[in-house]
């Protein structure tokens, strides 16, 4: 679409033969022969470039300049004017003009005038375009720490979704922080002034799910004193966050899938509501091998993963630990001379993590309490964290004073628990032995 500019003159020749230079180099030209005519246009057409002369019948060049301006800065101004006014075109410059062209003034010099003025609007186009592009990036990173390969390539995928309306499902091992990255694509995405209102499936009871989801009026079962409104209806216009989502019971799995598809839920005993809310869930169960037992709906799960996230453990990312200690180290508060060892980085990142980013804020909070002098050092590390290692020749790194071969046993039973995201039967895979085997091993050590 042609670029529009507004030409204001009192001269009918010299109005002619610029409005046809630059019709003929491909721009839509308007007119106006005063003033007031040309900021009735301005207002009616919105152009991206005027082109004014200063002495005119009526209000000035400089007059229209200040008013164009005040109506809306980022329109570029060029003023023409004669030798003797050269200085006053100077001082217009400085109130906002973005060039002046002296009378007279060949063709070529009005079409390179022109030119430099649309390039120059590009210029600022595309730097406005980058910075809100970096905003949006640091808006949607919030509390995300990290730079490995793993990290990077998780916070441009989560750039690029966040501004989609697409529901998203977050998979991965419990403490790698999929609330953090729900609340980041939240805050990167066009609902980001709306609630963001958090659920977590599992610690509801099942009786009061449907009411807890969608709501329910007074009278509608016992105990409903009032009318209550839902967590969806309190996301509508934002982001409902569903934790565990594989908890979610069987019987109340299709009117989720209703609210995803439709954008409608019926609160207990009510009548059906329109909603504008996206969803995104989260799990760290396997959902596929739960869709196989019949215990999740497979048209949920491809409704709700129309976009699916995997986090990386921490044991996946290890380079990241220094700055996480880092951002922990400030989240709770520690003195400016509190420093570490880079002893305690080295055992840190030998250690498996199990429970990944949370136990290790964990592990920083209690080192901190614990600490026995201004430097963290190995002796302030958990037990649990001196009992490991992958240092060695083997897998072990068993302390000197000894170990239990049953602590040793369950340990391994918890890890490779974890490590599977509590999968039974891919558990005894990695732990190489018959599924019966492992869930002996679980009633014998009482692991849930």
């Amino acid at each position: 679409m042609a670029e529009k500019v507004l030409l204001i003159d009192d001269d009918v020749s010299l109005r002619r033969v610029v409005e046809f230079t630059l019709e003929e180099a491909g721009y839509q030209v308007v007119t106006a022969t005063n003033g007031e005519d040309g900021l009735r246009l301005f207002r009616q057409t919105r152009p991206a470039l005027v082109i004014t002369d200063v002495q005119m019948p009526g209000i000035s060049g400089y007059q229209v300049l200040e008013e164009v301006i005040q109506l809306d800065p980022q329109v570029l101004v060029v003023i023409v004017t004669a030798f003797s006014t050269v200085e006053q075109a100077v001082g217009a410059m400085k109130s906002g003009a973005f060039d002046y062209l002296t009378k007279p003034f060949s063709r070529d010099q009005l079409r390179l005038t022109v030119s430099k003025a649309f390039e120059y609007r590009g210029l600022k186009r595309e730097n406005v375009r980058l910075k809100d592009a970096l905003a949006e990036k640091e808006q949607v990173k919030g509390e995300i720490i990290g730079q490995s390969a793993k990290m990077t390539k998780l916070m441009e995928r989560v750039q690029r979704v966040a501004a989609s309306q697409a529901s998203v499902l977050l998979t991965g091992e419990s403490g790698t922080g999929k609330e953090i990255i729900a609340r980041a694509l939240h805050r990167g995405s066009p609902r980001a002034d709306g609630a963001f209102v958090a659920v977590n499936c599992a610690a509801i009871p099942k009786d009061l799910m449907e009411s807890e989801l969608f709501g329910h009026l007074k009278g509608s079962f016992t105990g409903a004193l009032k009318d209550r409104e839902g967590k969806f209806s309190q996301a509508s216009g934002g982001t409902l966050f569903l934790d565990e989502i594989g908890e979610l019971p069987l019987d109340l799995q299709p009117k989720l899938l209703r609210a995803l598809q439709e954008q409608v839920i019926e609160p207990v005993g009510g009548s059906p509501e329109q909603i504008d809310v996206r969803v995104v869930a989260a799990t760290n169960r396997d959902l596929e091998q739960a869709m196989e037992s019949g215990q999740f709906r497979e048209d949920l799960f491809y409704r709700l993963a129309v976009v699916p996230i995997e986090l990386p453990p921490l044991r996946e990312r290890r380079e990241d630990i220094p700055l996480l200690m880092t951002f922990f180290l400030k989240k709770h508060h520690a003195d400016a001379g509190v420093s570490v060892a880079d002893e305690v980085l080295d055992r840190l990142s030998e250690y498996a993590w199990p429970g990944n980013v949370r136990e290790l804020e964990n592990v920083v909070e209690q080192m901190l309490i614990l600490r026995q002098g201004e430097q963290l050092s190995v002796a302030d590390l958990p037990p649990r964290i001196l009992r490991s290692g992958r240092s060695g020749t083997g897998v072990l790194n068993l302390p000197e004073e000894g170990y239990s071969l049953e602590a040793l046993e369950r340990e391994a039973v918890e890890e490779a628990l974890s490590r599977c995201r509590g999968n039974k039967t891919k558990a005894a895979e990695f732990l190489q032995i018959p599924r019966h085997t492992l869930l002996y091993r679980l009633e014998k050590y009482s692991i849930k």
